[in-house]
């Protein structure tokens, strides 16, 4: 195909969409303004900065877009969210070429780092070869979903959360208000029709994550050049394109900006006297992009309008938008950009959406990273675990096998994943677990054989986590003594790899759960070993104040030897037994 002929191609697509999309939502994303107010700096203090009310269209109905509005109105917890508790995390797309873990698309501008160095070795100088056309060879040739979405089921999960557009702003639909997107550049697919198609073939419910609030200041380095620690100092990175140097390129029509963002330039200071980075804005500083509020405001339109279109052509099931703050646009953190209803404005326009529906039940969950207690939309717990249960709010763990993206070389343990499971529904939650896939789009050597690990288990022991609930506390185990108050053991934090695998508990830990069959299971976290006696001190006579009626081991058939005394309940392990990684009992009470 000539290149003449594809750029005609690409215009008269870019043409169509624009079209479709003022047909089907009514509203037509204003031009990216270019004339902004007198230079105000950094605004340091966005307590001074009153919220912006935005004016983008939202469903009408009860839920108005203030976060109170949300607490008030919403039903409360869907059953399938409780029932389902295992989810897996798609957190895939054309970040994965550069096999360079998370953050690619950004550190491949960043002279030093193992991404910049990976991507001179496969793709060449980023001022020659840039993420734009990172995304233009991108070819997910073994992308199977229907391999991809039985190999998730038969592993145990009962949801699926797909990344729709990752902080390197390329959307994975057919997008109507980003032409940077999977559809119209690279493999021209509309990744989350693909997937909900699969999904619905197994009953799975599925969710759209939304990382792009902040990428107008993570893409800051593609502006950048080498400085002496790269090859060809001064040399400007493909940032610095403008729409007009396109002519006669592959992308020839599409304008850098709409992947790139804008540079953003401040001689000011930050709130601690010191030159301002916009890199610390993810690391506790607060603050309004002062030069840039008329191009926030379109920001912050077009981020919010990409989630609507989503919502409105592809019902998902639940949202999720990623941030380091406590909401999105909130003024602080990763939402320092800007100051706005957007975020509240968006969950309102899905729950109105879905009461809008006809002969179908409200069914909706929206999570927001780290969103203090709401009874409308839940939170994350990003690698971390809540300090006991919590009740208060709906809630989920979104834990990475390795890294947020593909790198070679992760380690993979079925244990610490069953582990890391088992320490969430204890407390209440659900964990939704991200188990990388190559950049051609498949599950490589060890992530298939972990993931037929974990199905094998919950084959198993799935009956008291699907549907439970936290019991009246979330564990028992051996104590720490740190010097501060005695706390159990739990699993480490953060990305799941060989520290997890290597952590040993003992058959003295144990996690409980409440199923939704009334009884009590107790995980224990180490395999007994045949005829050991083990003790639950939690469920003895004098702390549970109830007589247990009946303990089985969950996937054996044989009686167990059993007894209920005042410091516990002691069981012995049978023997010719297959348990692997932790092993529950179920216990009646009377």
């Amino acid at each position: 195909m000539s290149e003449k002929f594809r750029s005609l191609c690409l215009f008269l697509f870019l043409f169509a969409n624009s079209l479709h999309a003022q047909k089907s939502t009514g509203y037509q994303l204003p031009p990216m303004p270019v004339k902004e107010p007198e230079q105000v700096g950094f605004i340091s203090d966005p307590s001074g900065f009153p919220e912006v009310k935005m004016d983008f269209p939202m469903a009408k109905g009860p839920f108005q877009p203030t976060w109170e509005s949300i607490d008030k109105n919403y039903p409360g917890e869907p059953t399938w969210w409780r029932d389902a508790k295992f989810g897996i995390f798609i957190h895939w797309g054309p970040q994965a070429a550069g096999k360079s873990g998370d953050w690619y698309a950004r550190r491949l501008y960043e002279p030093g780092q193992e991404a910049y160095k990976n991507h001179l070795k496969a793709f060449g100088h980023p001022g020659e070869f840039g993420y734009k056309d990172v995304l233009h060879q991108w070819n997910p040739s073994q992308w199977d979903p229907a391999k991809l979405v039985q190999a998730y089921y038969d592993a145990g999960f009962r949801y699926a959360l797909v990344v729709g557009v990752h902080h390197d702003n390329y959307d994975l639909w057919n997008s109507k208000y980003q032409p940077w997107n999977s559809a119209n550049i690279g493999p021209e697919i509309d990744f989350l029709s693909r997937w909900k198609t699969e999904f619905k073939k197994h009953n799975m419910r599925f969710g759209v994550a939304f990382h792009h609030e902040y990428s107008w200041w993570w893409y800051q380095t593609a502006f950048g050049s080498d400085s002496t620690a790269g090859p060809k100092p001064g040399v400007p990175y493909d940032g610095n394109l403008t729409l007009a140097d396109g002519k006669g390129k592959w992308w020839q029509g599409l304008d850098p900006r709409r992947l790139y963002t804008i540079p953003l330039k401040y001689n000011t200071v930050d709130s601690n006297g010191k030159p301002f980075k916009i890199y610390h804005i993810a690391h506790g500083y607060k603050g309004i992009f002062g030069n840039h509020l008329n191009y926030a405001k379109w920001y912050a339109t077009q981020w919010a309008m990409r989630i609507e279109d989503v919502i409105d052509n592809y019902d998902p099931d639940f949202i999720y938008t990623d941030g380091n703050s406590t909401q999105p646009f909130s003024g602080a953190k990763s939402g320092s950009g800007y100051k706005c209803d957007a975020g509240a404005r968006v969950v309102a326009h899905f729950y109105n959406k879905a009461l809008g529906r006809k002969n179908k039940p409200f069914d909706k969950v929206s999570i927001i990273k780290f969103l203090p207690t709401n009874r409308g939309a839940g939170r994350t717990f990003e690698g971390s675990y809540p300090k006991d249960i919590k009740t208060d709010q709906l809630w989920m763990a979104d834990m990475a096998v390795g890294d947020w993206f593909y790198e070679p070389g992760f380690h993979y343990d079925a244990g610490a994943v069953v582990h890391a499971l088992l320490e969430h529904v204890s407390r209440n939650g659900n964990l939704t677990l991200c188990v990388s896939l190559t950049p051609e789009g498949a599950l490589d050597n060890g992530s298939a054989a972990m993931l037929k690990d974990i199905g094998d288990w919950m084959k198993i022991n799935g009956e008291g986590i699907y549907g439970s609930h936290a019991w009246k506390k979330f564990g028992e185990g051996e104590v720490i003594d740190s010097g501060k108050a005695p706390k159990i053991r739990i699993l480490p934090g953060g990305k799941i790899g060989k520290r997890h695998a290597d952590f040993k508990f003992s058959t003295k830990d144990f996690r409980f759960t409440l199923g939704k069959n009334g009884a009590v299971y107790a995980y224990c976290l180490a395999v007994p070993k045949p005829g050991e006696e083990v003790t639950i001190q939690s469920l003895g006579s004098n702390t549970l104040n109830k007589k247990v009626r009946s303990v089985t081991l969950l996937g054996s058939d044989g009686k167990l030897r059993w007894e209920q005394l005042k410091d516990g309940l002691k069981i012995v392990y049978p023997a010719n037994t297959q348990g692997k990684i932790a092993v529950g009992f179920k216990v009646v009470m009377e």
